[in-house]
């Protein structure tokens, strides 16, 4: 038996995602497909360890997976349902990959809107191919794009989502975190606010990865972990000086080539200034740095950390106590857009 209810489950959305085809060409279909392929290799997670075959590094890595899905529940109170309690070997490196878009002088994400997820900053496609040709023809339009590959992702538990082979290639730290992450957006989630969302989602997972590890007595990997959230925090500062440079080049009156002038310039001092925080880091900068530096990308790369300032601040009111930081951002979550976003403001100044 391979994941036989998940497979229902993703059956009966099936049609409804086909019916949705009708009038959005293409991208319901292949999300419709993606999915299906992704739930239709999952199987439970107990199946899987008593398998002749489960190598004993997947299996120690499940286990793990076991732990904090029962950490997640009974510590972070957390959703207690069927996600991640299968596993599903996608054999590659990414299950989706995202495009994001932004004009040639703005910092303002394209949006696009889906009848779940509300409108969000990015479109996903379980297709490299896919995600590239639409980056191109977003290019084509005259936007700067971006297209990364993404290892998990959620269906808000609409789906029992599983535990995906790509989620694997992570240390423990980085695959209990996921996990705590896109649990959270089970929890809470904003229709049309992906930076809302992806920040909430992000201070759950700093707040469980640093209990997950303190219960577990690994103190060094608590260390690393720090030294990793401290050296992300440099580097968004680095990015948060170069937004702010380039809004102010964007909004000047001055001629279009002056502009493209300014703006290169200073991606280029933001490239050479990450890259030396990197290296002196000992960390390799290929990877943070890869692909063009363009408005998309430092769309991308502030997506999940805009209001993280602002949701430390909400668990330091709540004295680390999470579920009254779960009820205080569902507050926050009921406030218009305007509203909402001038009170993330006012705690982050606190």
């Amino acid at each position: 038996m391979r994941g036989r209810d998940s497979i229902r489950r993703c059956a009966t959305l099936l049609p409804l995602l086909l019916f949705c085809a009708c009038g959005s060409g293409c991208y319901y279909m292949q999300a419709a497909a993606g999915q299906w392929q992704v739930m239709r290799k999952s199987e439970p997670i107990d199946e899987v360890l008593n398998e002749a075959g489960t190598t004993d590094e997947l299996a120690k890595q499940l286990r793990v997976v076991q732990a904090a899905r029962r950490f997640s529940i009974e510590e972070l109170g957390l959703p207690d349902n069927k996600s991640y309690r299968n596993y599903a070997d996608i054999e590659r490196d990414y299950v989706v990959w995202n495009v994001f878009a932004a004009p040639e002088f703005s910092l303002e994400p394209k949006r696009w809107c889906f009848p779940v997820a509300g409108c969000v900053s990015y479109r996903g496609y379980f297709s490299r191919e896919a995600a590239v040709r639409k980056s191109e023809q977003l290019a084509r339009r005259g936007y700067d794009v971006s297209v990364g590959g993404a290892s998990a992702y959620s269906t808000l538990g609409k789906l029992n989502d599983p535990v995906l082979s790509s989620m694997l290639s992570w240390d423990d730290t980085q695959l209990v975190g996921v996990l705590f992450h896109e649990l959270a957006h089970q929890v809470l989630y904003v229709k049309g606010d992906s930076a809302f969302n992806e920040s909430f989602a992000t201070a759950v997972e700093e707040f469980g990865l640093e209990r997950w590890l303190a219960a577990d007595g690994r103190s060094s990997d608590m260390d690393a972990y720090r030294q990793r959230r401290q050296l992300r925090r440099r580097l968004m500062l680095l990015v948060a000086g170069a937004r702010s440079d380039l809004r102010q080049t964007y909004a000047a009156e001055m001629a279009d080539d002056e502009k493209r002038r300014l703006k290169s310039a200073r991606l280029d001092r933001l490239s050479g200034d990450a890259g030396a925080m990197l290296a002196e880091a000992g960390r390799n900068p290929s990877g943070w740095l890869a692909g063009e530096l363009n408005n998309a990308k430092l769309v991308s790369m502030t997506l999940y950390e805009g209001h993280l300032p602002s949701f430390r601040a909400l668990l330091v009111q709540c004295e680390q106590d999470i579920r009254c930081f779960y009820a205080k951002a569902l507050e926050l979550s009921r406030l218009d857009k305007a509203e909402r976003d001038r009170s993330l403001a006012a705690l982050a100044q606190r």
